[in-house]
Formats: C-alpha cells, sequence, structure tokens
C-alpha cells in the first residue's frame, strides 16, 4: 500500500505565478546570451523558476504541488518566452513532466520525490527508439534517444520504446529512470532553441521495474495506474492534449517576444532612404496580423481546456474523438502560425534585422526549431482530422 506524505505548500495564486514570471522576463532577456553560448539554461535561471514554485503547478499536492488547472501553466510558459524561448521550451517539456508523474504507478513518483522537497525534475525525450526485453519484474531496457530538452538540470528521464508480442500490435509505453542509468551526449549544436540543452540520452542494460513504465494506451484512455491516487480532475485529462500543448504554447510567447522588439524599433526607426518604418504598409499589416494571431491563439489553448476540464469537473465521458482530434490539429497549427508571423515582421525590418545584436532574429530562429517536433507538424495532423470527418478510421491516439 502506497503511503503518501504530505508536503508544505505555498500559499500562491495563478495571478501570482504569472506576475512572477513576468518580473523575470528582464533577467531572461539579459541571460539569452549566456544560454546560448553554453548551449543550455543557466542554472541560475532554474534555480529562481523553482523558487517561484513554477515547476508545482501540474505537481500532486501529495508532493509539494499546486494541482492547478493547465491553463496557469501555458500562461507561465508563454510569459517566459517573452524573454527567453529557450527558457519557456524547456520549462514546458520539463514541467509537464510533474503532471505525466501522477499517471504512473504511485511508486514511481515515490521512488522521484518521496526523499527530497519534491523539486527534482524530470526530463524526457519520448521517441520510441528503446529496446526492450521483458523480464522478470520489469523490462532490460537499452537504446540511443535525441532531443532530450533542459536534461542537464533533471535528475530523471521519460524515454518511449516499444514492447513487440507476437500476434499482436506493437506496445507504446514511456520508460522512467534514474540519472544512474543513462548517459548524456553532448549533441546539442543548433540555429534555434539553442539553450535548450537537448541532448542526446545512451542508456545500455539497464533495469526498469513494470510499475516505473507508463502504456500510452492508458493515457488514451483514462486508466492509468495513478488514478485512484493522485485523484485531481487535472490527472483526468488525456495525455495527448496537455502534453503537445507543452512542445507549442512557447512560440505563441515568442512572437508577443518579437512583436514587441518590433514595435520598440519600428516605432522610431528611419530608414537610409528616409523611409519611416511606422509608415511603411507591410510593418503596419505585420504588426495588427501578429497580435490578432496572439490573441486567437490563447484564447482557443484556454478555451479548449475549459471544455475539457468542464467535461470532468461534470463526470462527462471525454469519448468525442472528432473533438479531440480538432483539438490537437489547432495545437500542432500554433508553430506553423507562429513562424509565418515573425517572419512578416522579420520581413519588415529591413536590413536592420539580419545583424547578430538585433534580438528579434532569435525569437525567429527559436520558433523555427520548434517547427521541427514531430507535434508541430500540422499536415499530418490536419489530413487525419479531415479523413476522419469524412468518414475514415482514426490513425492518432496521442489525443
Amino acid at each position: 500500500m502506497q503511503t503518501q506524505r504530505a508536503k508544505t505548500v505555498d500559499l500562491v495564486t495563478p495571478d501570482m505565478l504569472v506576475q512572477r514570471a513576468k518580473d523575470m522576463v528582464p533577467k531572461l532577456k539579459a541571460r539569452v546570451a549566456e544560454a546560448e553560448a553554453s548551449r543550455q539554461i543557466p542554472a541560475q535561471t532554474i534555480a529562481e523558476m523553482k523558487a517561484a514554485g513554477f515547476f508545482r503547478i501540474l505537481q500532486p499536492k501529495a508532493y509539494g504541488g499546486y494541482e492547478m488547472d493547465p491553463e496557469v501553466f501555458y500562461d507561465v510558459c508563454m510569459t517566459l518566452a517573452e524573454g527567453c524561448m529557450s527558457t519557456a521550451w524547456v520549462y514546458g517539456v520539463v514541467g509537464v513532466h510533474n503532471w505525466q508523474m501522477a499517471l504512473f504507478d504511485p511508486k514511481a513518483a515515490e521512488d522521484v520525490w518521496g526523499d527530497n522537497d519534491g523539486s527534482v525534475l524530470v526530463a524526457s525525450t519520448y521517441m520510441p527508439k528503446g529496446q526492450v526485453t521483458p523480464v522478470e519484474g520489469g523490462f532490460k531496457f537499452s537504446g540511443r534517444w535525441g532531443f532530450s530538452s533542459g536534461i542537464a538540470h533533471c535528475g530523471w528521464v521519460l524515454l518511449g520504446g516499444l514492447i513487440f508480442t507476437e500476434g499482436q500490435p506493437p506496445e507504446y509505453r514511456t520508460f522512467l529512470l534514474p540519472k544512474s542509468d543513462f548517459e548524456v551526449v553532448d549533441t546539442w549544436h543548433t540555429m534555434g532553441l539553442k539553450g535548450t540543452g537537448s541532448n542526446d540520452i545512451v542508456v545500455k542494460d539497464a533495469f526498469v521495474p513494470e510499475y516505473r513504465t507508463h502504456k500510452a494506451s492508458d493515457g488514451f484512455m483514462g486508466t492509468n495506474p495513478g488514478r485512484h491516487t493522485f485523484t485531481a480532475d487535472l490527472y483526468k485529462l488525456p495525455f495527448g492534449q496537455i502534453f503537445v500543448r507543452a512542445v507549442s504554447s512557447a512560440a505563441i510567447g515568442g512572437l508577443q517576444g518579437g512583436l514587441d522588439t518590433f514595435r520598440d524599433f519600428a516605432s522610431v526607426r528611419v530608414g537610409d532612404m528616409g523611409n519611416k518604418t511606422s509608415e511603411q504598409g507591410p510593418a503596419q499589416i505585420a504588426a495588427a496580423e501578429a497580435a490578432v494571431a496572439i490573441d486567437e491563439m490563447k484564447l482557443v489553448l484556454r478555451r479548449n481546456f475549459e471544455v475539457l476540464m468542464g467535461k470532468i469537473r461534470k463526470q462527462q465521458p471525454l469519448d468525442d474523438v472528432q473533438q479531440r482530434l480538432h483539438f490537437r490539429y489547432q495545437a500542432s497549427q500554433v508553430v506553423e502560425r507562429s513562424a509565418q508571423h515573425i517572419y512578416k515582421l522579420f520581413s519588415a525590418c529591413g536590413g536592420r534585422g539580419i545583424f547578430t545584436d538585433f534580438p528579434l532574429h532569435r525569437y525567429m530562429t527559436d520558433i523555427f526549431a520548434a517547427r521541427g517536433h514531430y507535434a508541430n507538424n500540422p499536415d499530418q495532423f490536419g489530413r487525419n482530422y479531415g479523413a476522419v470527418m469524412l468518414g475514415r478510421e482514426n490513425t492518432d491516439y496521442f489525443i
């Protein structure tokens, strides 16, 4: 029988947390060069985010978390991105794991947080690269994975793998491993999101107990092993819905940061030919369209989670596949839309925009890099959603 120990929880509100994120923005801007040069988020930034309580937003109360609605988590993520999108990206993908831990068998959360104050962080890379061999009590596990954002600051990692059983389709699971079981390989030399430190992970014949694995089918169906222990409505959300927003929402904040930079520049800039940028039609339209897009994407994000959480609170089933595909497609469009708008802002900067001391290009390359994530490719998810609307079978269960 799992025993949960009560932890001290700060008395915080969503508004307080978002304000703390706003207060960090100037510091993050000042540290961007350091983050890019070292190719990882400064330890001071991670410490400040911990002290602010950001990583506790989705964490179970049993381990010092706040169990707040997901909108708070994404509001903080988007705000941080206005200062440094790499920081927001790491916060999004690492912070969401404190939510996923509640889906595992409760013994897994006890392994991670049972002997500390709940501040240990968990990284991930969900690629199904693991070579899995069933053994007594669990699995022998090996492989190499890429793109583990923020791994330098984490004590555990979640890794993807497939279990093959004769006569059945492969079963996807997430495997939870401590730092002693994996090696980090420095591979992170990129054109954007330079500060995320998204290095490779190598595992050689580690033993992973059964309880430290999580089935994708449980995440889809809501039959997670932790559901009887971590009973907050928050943990009844489909895994696919909450995770995909963790890798797209930073782009909305990045676009806002780029728009703020553009406004400061374009409102006073006079070009070499004597033209005022503020009087140029393309600049005016680029600013207006970016502002409207940011507003629309934030509204959709909040509306979608209000719908899902509303159903959960009313004890209504989340079995509307088309609705979940609709929300999934909207999440996948975020980075593509942000990339289109940040490019228009960049184009309206003229020759000044290409210089490395001009901060708008950082927002642009970071958003472009985020577009490379599998979950941020709208084409494949749009095709599947459209096919289901036209009577075809659904092929995506990460919804």
